[in-house]
């Protein structure tokens, strides 16, 4: 949208240049180094004012970045679900700041398991309601990501 802005502008100045340009009796090559040095200062104004989009996504991360944040590994997710559908369910016990769920390189279909990025504070609870419970027909397996599957003997697996 900022790219589209900009050419309009310049096309304008251009146009109004080309008109003002006319009345005075100039060689093209000065009227040619004129335009490129005003539409120059045009770029660099554009470009350095703010917009309201940009003030608001630095604000929107500024937040973001402020809450301590903990991933979280989802497993056993159904196929058909999208990181709208796993975002909707985590939301219900926490505030979750991202979802990717994991796809396969070749063939681009899910894998079934993905990782959620909630707020540290809601972690906890978010384990507790959504581990071992169902979600689509599938039982979901939930931890915190880095957490090691197993305790003791890494041979074994727990659930």
């Amino acid at each position: 949208m900022k790219s589209t802005n900009s050419n309009i502008i310049i096309i304008a100045i251009a146009a109004l240049g080309a008109g003002a340009i006319s009345f005075f009796p100039v060689s093209p090559a000065f009227a040619f180094a004129f335009g490129a040095v005003i539409t120059g200062f045009t770029l660099l104004t554009i470009n350095k004012a703010p917009t309201k989009a940009s003030t608001t996504a630095s604000v929107d991360d500024t937040q973001t970045t402020d809450q301590a944040s903990t991933t979280l590994y989802v497993g056993n997710l159904p196929y058909r679900a999208n990181e709208s559908d796993v975002k909707d369910l985590f939301a219900e016990f926490g505030d979750v700041f991202a979802v990717r769920l994991m796809k396969d390189k070749r063939t681009g279909k899910r894998r079934g398991f993905g990782f959620v990025v909630v707020a540290s504070k809601d972690a906890d609870n978010v384990i507790e309601n959504l581990n071992n419970n169902e979600f689509d027909q599938r039982t979901l397996k939930v931890r915190i990501a880095n957490d090691p599957k197993t305790s003791g003997n890494p041979n074994i697996e727990e659930d």
